[in-house]
């Protein structure tokens, strides 16, 4: 690889780094806020994720290439062959998600989705509640509200596995997952042909389009 002649690929687009950067502090926002009472704020920030998941999702279909679940979502044997060779040390020649952490990436989206879902219904029985928890009655609100407290805790068990990830892939194979989600390019062989970048125009669109959705769900309360 040392004498493999490398250029600058783009394999981030800045919508997919935009959308990670910006879920990260509202994860952190929504887990402070709650856990100081500031709910009305807890809520806001819900709707912000509400509305970047709803884009995560379009943009998953019809955003770049590493964006697209149908590039980086492989057979789970892949996975798990990718994992089985994870102490080998050698150049990082991964365009986008690798097997195992294209994985990764729809678990979290899953839970995110199931977290504001069922935040959407919950109650902290007191003065607040989700602007659909009156289609559901006390008691399913209740047992919803049980089921986002639960919830949480396992995105915190996620994220945490995902930082571990990549703290391992660093120090085990010396590669540097970071700097990519942040710069958007890294070295790849020359041979390698860079993924098409998707139309920022259509990001913006979309996410236009999500962020009033997500302000509709929240005037129906």
């Amino acid at each position: 690889m040392s004498s493999t002649p490398l250029r600058k690929v783009t394999v981030w687009d800045a919508p997919t780094r935009l959308f990670h950067w910006s879920l990260v502090l509202l994860i952190a926002a929504a887990y402070l806020t709650a856990e100081f009472g500031l709910i009305d704020w807890h809520f806001r920030a819900g709707y912000a994720i509400i509305a970047l998941l709803l884009f995560r999702l379009a943009w998953g279909f019809v955003g770049s290439d590493t964006a697209r679940f149908s590039r980086f979502l492989q057979n789970p044997l892949k996975a798990i062959q990718h994992l089985a060779h994870f102490t080998r040390r050698e150049p990082d020649t991964e365009i986008g998600h690798n097997a195992a952490g294209g994985w990764m990436v729809l678990v979290l989206l899953a839970l995110l989705l199931i977290q504001v879902g069922t935040g959407l219904f919950s109650n902290d029985q007191v003065f607040s509640e989700g602007p659909l928890a009156k289609y559901v009655g006390s008691a399913m609100s209740d047992r919803l509200t049980g089921l986002h407290e639960l919830n949480f805790n396992l995105i915190l068990i996620a994220v945490i596995l995902h930082v571990l990830a990549v703290m391992a892939y660093a120090l085990v194979k010396r590669h540097d997952l970071v700097r990519p989600m942040v710069t958007g390019w890294k070295r790849l062989p020359e041979s390698m042909p860079a993924p098409r970048m998707a139309n920022a125009g259509l990001a913006v669109v979309l996410f236009a389009v999500a962020a009033g959705i997500a302000w509709f769900i929240s005037t129906l309360g």
